[in-house]
């Protein structure tokens, strides 16, 4: 395997994880018969903005770049606010 392909394998496991948060999400609201994020959705937003940010870093790309950086923040964000409601609770 080349570096390339390498690199598209990755960037094709992050994209395998952004689909796994919205499969979560929309099973999570089947059962419960409303729409819910669930936790694992920031967690799988998580890894595949990770994994897709260093694809996208290897492909110098700054459009894509920028777009995983700022969503990587609102994930990270998200967790912060969850584990403080917890810990109110």
């Amino acid at each position: 395997m080349t570096a390339g392909q390498l690199w598209v394998t990755i960037g094709l496991l992050g994209q395998v994880c952004f689909f796994g948060r919205f499969f979560v999400q929309w099973v999570a609201s089947e059962r419960a018969g409303r729409s819910i994020v669930p936790r694992a959705f920031w967690y799988f937003s998580i890894a595949g903005g990770m994994i897709l940010l260093s694809y996208a870093i290897w492909r110098r790309d700054p459009v894509f770049v920028l777009g995983q950086s700022g969503g990587l923040f609102v994930y990270l964000r998200n967790l912060v606010l969850l584990r403080r409601e917890d810990a109110a609770a």
